[in-house]
């Protein structure tokens, strides 16, 4: 059996930090892993979407509509955006912080309103407010392991396996930041 996660976010949120960290954590447990990143302008705030894949075997990273068995959403619309990859019965994290797109920021579009309440009455949905855990772990750009904190703890790989991948995967400078992200999104 496949699982399928979906990350998606803006461009210098970490998700490609974040597809590493829960591959490396489901390759620990002896699955396969397939994972694919879909960015577009990435380094001006664009969309970025990653997938992760695992199981017995998988043969291809990408996640298609109504596929995906968890959406983590660094950022609001984003998650709103992602919506239709949530397969039935699926569950969405989602971040709780706005960050404008070009287009709402030039006057061209304006910011949807109430995208959770949208998103809670399609999906079950989890919102945190991942960007005050980062800031209270002492780096804003803990966002991303905080999340990933609030889906581990769902799973069944243990918490010591997703420490010692964090351990593993995330630069030395800010290793002591992510780790207190990700128990306090792992205690929520």
């Amino acid at each position: 059996m496949t699982k399928n996660i979906m990350i998606v976010g803006v461009g210098g949120q970490g998700t490609l930090l974040a597809s590493r960290i829960i591959g490396n954590a489901v390759i620990s447990e002896g699955h396969d892993v397939k994972i694919s990143e879909v960015h577009g302008m990435s380094q001006r705030g664009g969309s970025v979407v990653t997938y992760v894949k695992f199981g017995d075997a998988v043969y291809s990273p990408v996640i298609d509509r109504g596929e995906a068995d968890i959406i983590l959403a660094f950022e609001m619309l984003e998650a709103y955006r992602a919506l239709p990859f949530l397969k039935k019965g699926g569950k969405m994290i989602v971040n709780t912080q706005r960050i404008d797109p070009m287009p709402v920021i030039t006057g061209a579009m304006e910011y949807p309103e109430n995208i959770l309440e949208k998103l809670s009455a399609k999906a079950d949905i989890t919102s945190v407010d991942a960007l005050s855990i980062a800031k209270a772990a002492g780096n804003t750009k803990a966002v991303n392991v905080a999340l990933i904190g609030v889906m581990a703890k769902n799973t069944e790989i243990a918490y010591d396996v997703w420490e010692k991948v964090l351990r593993e995967t995330v630069p030395e400078k800010f290793l002591e930041a992510n780790l207190k992200a990700f128990k306090a999104g792992y205690e929520l």
